[in-house]
């Protein structure tokens, strides 16, 4: 007859515990690990235990200044949580503060966050004219506006195969067709295609005066507040220029424009698209340091600058960063590291519609000054206020694109990261950025440590007084569950970056609690079994049978609020639950791999039958008691 459950090699289940043990902690020494041996047992600490930066992102929707509604500032911190945690960085906490902030904490002092907050919002946009990017009231000189050190744009995309220009090497990044497809390509952006200021030059016939573009009213009146500010004179020079100011051929136009000059970004923002590229005054410092999202709308005309020196007028946006479905940093050919852009399948066909629409140079939009050293008009990749690069098409690209340049592999990996959670619904700029010190963290770090171990050491205390032998169960269980937990912290902070936070710290010690609870559940039942007549050695798998499900129903209920508690929650509170739910699964193992077989075997030895040693108290004598029969005796009236 085959032994009863319960009793069946415990040694087997005690070498499946320990064999756990040697493999856990060979990853904690050897899996990723480097320093000394003490470094090598070092969890990953969060912002409260050992500092870290802390920065303040306010939220604006556009340049009207109206603060953004509560879904789109909700889909920011998603996506910027997102990017946060795809740089590694866990138990990293982004909240909303007001109707405005959002709050990054992460650990370690000195973190760059500066890329997480950008919009990403990636345009790509016609170029229709050029001009000279400096302000200046006299007339722009003959020779090509080419800051010191900058180089002119470059680029290429073509086919795999196909025979094009080397690039020159520029360090700003350009577009070019994914070897795996793609017909045509970019060529760089001729040197006669360097803008030069002439009042002769013809507007595009697809742009509108700025009299025309329709704007939101409260634009309307900041545009109103700036006509005030240049004079009825400047404003109403500037609005009938056509194309960008010749000044040697009208001395006056000069004094009359150079109020323009006088404005502030946010001001200059605010004007129409032909008035910021046709004043010369207005220049690319000007233009480079406006607000985010000023040029965000896809559907109107644009001005933005390329290295400073250069001022483009862009046409409408006709491909959008929704329509890249997915964005890569890779390894070209070269070596060289490159962001792979894939898109939609209607973004494809908009890809394609729009380098047909530049390689022909339909309706003669794009002016004499915007054309490459092909004739071929140019497309210009914009990232928010930015001009990435703004290559010559060279003709109809079918295939994927990268966005090529001098990319380290953190640069590469950034773009790449904000293209593909896409673009934010709101725009922010940094208000504060701090590092947060330890101090506060430690101290109650300490007080809660020394709070939980007198308690942990008042519970042992209590089990031996109480359950004796059997409290030396509790120990021993309770200090391998610390052990693996100890062992799995370790390992996930170097694997999945978990780091270990005062909220962490407050999940494990609630989940030594449930973890006392259970052996109080088990040692109870088994003194019931004793008390109903059986022997300690069949009344400890009985015991285990009936307790089991109590202790799996216990710790299930513990583990789904666990996660419950970290798919709604944020930031600490996540790494609460997380903490928790791999304490009580830990301690599971723990209870089937060496509190049962343990009991198995006390209930072999000679101690486990003495009231004294074992700690089953009365149960014992109480089962060595003759049963006495019951005499009913009849009550007196």
């Amino acid at each position: 007859m085959a032994p009863p459950q319960g009793q069946m090699r415990p040694g087997r289940q005690l070498a499946v515990l320990g064999f756990i043990f040697v493999v856990l902690y060979l990853l904690v020494f050897f899996a990723g690990a480097s320093g000394s041996w003490k470094d090598r047992l070092e969890p990953k600490l969060g912002l409260d235990l050992i500092g870290g930066t802390r920065v303040t992102l306010e939220a604006t929707n556009s340049v009207d200044g109206k603060p953004p509604t509560a879904e789109n500032l909700e889909e920011a911190r998603e996506i910027i949580e997102s990017r946060v945690n795809a740089f590694g960085v866990a138990e990293a906490e982004v909240v909303t503060e007001g109707n405005r902030n959002i709050v990054i904490s992460l650990p370690g002092e000195n973190r760059n966050l500066d890329d997480v907050g950008e919009a990403a919002e990636l345009r790509f946009r016609k170029v229709l004219k050029a001009a000279s990017g400096s302000a200046v009231a006299e007339a722009p000189p003959a020779a090509t506006p080419t800051p010191s050190g900058s180089a002119a744009p470059t680029g290429s995309a073509t086919p795999s195969g196909a025979a094009t220009p080397t690039p020159t090497g520029s360090a700003s990044p350009k577009v070019t067709s994914s070897p795996s497809g793609g017909q045509g390509g970019m060529a760089p952006a001729s040197p006669s295609a360097t803008p030069s200021a002439s009042a002769s030059a013809s507007p595009s016939a697809a742009a509108p005066t700025a009299s025309s573009e329709p704007v939101p009213a409260s634009i309307e009146e900041q545009r109103k507040l700036v006509e005030q500010k240049v004079g009825a004179a400047a404003w109403q020079a500037a609005n009938g220029l056509q194309a960008p100011a010749d000044l040697t051929a009208d001395p006056s136009l000069a004094e009359k424009l150079k109020p323009f000059g006088t404005l502030s970004p946010q001001e200059v923002a605010v004007l129409p698209a032909q008035m910021q590229f046709n004043v010369p005054t207005i220049g690319c410092a000007q233009l480079d340091q406006r607000p985010p999202a000023s040029i965000s709308d896809p559907k109107q005309q644009v001005v933005s600058c390329e290295d400073g020196a250069s001022k483009y007028l862009l046409d409408q946006a006709k491909v959008l960063g929704t329509d890249v479905s997915d964005a890569d940093a890779v390894l070209d050919q070269t070596n060289a590291w490159v962001v792979s852009l894939d898109f939609t399948g209607d973004g494809q066909g908009k890809w394609t519609s729009l380098t047909r629409e530049a390689f022909n140079n339909e309706g003669q939009a794009c002016d004499a000054t915007a054309l490459g050293q092909d004739g071929k008009c140019r497309v210009a990749v914009v990232l928010d206020n930015e001009i990435v690069s703004s290559p010559e098409i060279q003709g109809v690209l079918t295939g994927n694109s990268q966005i090529t340049g001098q990319f380290t592999q953190k640069d590469a990996s950034t773009l790449a990261g904000q293209l593909r959670y896409g673009a934010l619904p709101v725009t922010f700029e940094q208000q504060e950025a701090q590092n947060v010190t330890a101090t506060l963290g430690a101290s109650h770090l300490r007080a809660g440590l020394l709070a939980a171990g007198i308690g942990m050491l008042l519970v042992i205390i209590y089990a031996f007084f109480y359950y004796r032998l059997l409290g030396s169960v509790i120990f021993l269980s309770l200090i391998l569950s610390a052990l693996l937990v100890f062992g799995a912290l370790v390992v996930l902070g170097r694997q999945i970056g978990f780091t270990l936070t005062l909220a962490g710290i407050a999940g494990m010690i609630v989940s030594l609690g449930v973890a006392a609870d259970s052996f109080v559940i088990y040692f109870e039942r088994l003194k019931d079994e004793i008390r109903e007549g059986r022997s300690p050695r069949s009344a400890v798998p009985r015991a285990w049978i009936r307790a089991r499900r109590t202790i799996i129903s216990a710790n299930a209920i513990t583990l789904l609020s666990a996660v419950v508690l970290y798919v709604v929650s944020v930031g600490t509170v996540k790494g609460f639950a997380f903490a928790l739910g791999l304490a009580t699964v830990l301690d599971l193992v723990v209870v089937f791999l060496f509190r049962h077989p343990i009991m198995t075997m006390f209930a072999r030895t000679r101690a486990f039958l003495s009231p004294r040693v074992s700690g089953l108290g009365r149960a014992l004598p109480a089962r060595n008691q003759p049963t006495q029969p019951r005499n009913p005796r009849a009550k007196e009236a």
